[in-house]
């Protein structure tokens, strides 16, 4: 019997949690989600302001309290005064996963020359692997198209639940034993 796996979707933008606007890169994500994995899972959807505290706060709540073994946010990763998602990022993270902001900035360099100016990256706090990603809808599906197939073993490492994918959608990396 497999563990249904909790994961973490966080949108971090000052107007989607005002209403401003409706928050579509969250659902973007969930829509991902589900077109990748085979197996159960189960969301913990949050839309927060960009407010470093706040950002901190939540990440802790969906690793420690909500027990999510991937916490996957968008928006903030810019270059703009109130992007902060990096920095709380880093303050939460036990260690960083730097290779994940690196290969999703070469990964959008193929659509756009501003990839440059993101700042994704990605760590490990206790046994929950956060990824951020950047706020447009499409630039989610790029950017987890890229990393999402290291996503499966890194948390078959952090003794997480077995996370399986439809192999025609995404094809998770795993070495044979």
């Amino acid at each position: 019997m497999s563990i249904k796996a909790t994961i973490g979707i966080m949108t971090i933008s000052d107007r989607a949690s005002s209403a401003v606007y409706d928050d579509l890169s969250g659902p973007a994500i969930i829509e991902t989600l589900d077109a990748y994995l085979t197996s159960e899972w189960q969301s913990e959807y949050r839309v927060i302001p960009d407010e470093r505290p706040v950002i901190e706060a939540t990440l802790k709540e969906l690793a420690d309290e909500k027990g999510c073994c991937l916490i996957v946010t968008t928006g903030g990763t810019g270059p703009a005064t109130r992007d902060v998602t990096p920095e709380a990022t880093e303050a939460v993270c036990d260690r960083m996963m730097p290779g994940f902001g690196e290969l999703m900035r070469l990964e959008s360099l193929k659509y756009v020359p501003t990839a440059i100016l993101s700042r994704q990256t990605a760590g490990l706090r206790g046994d929950t692997l956060i990824i951020n990603l950047p706020g447009k809808p499409k630039a989610i599906r790029q950017c987890l198209d890229a990393v999402f197939p290291a996503v499966p073993y890194c948390i078959d490492l952090m003794n997480g639940p077995y996370l399986e994918c439809d192999e025609a959608v995404i094809k998770p990396f795993r070495p044979k034993t």
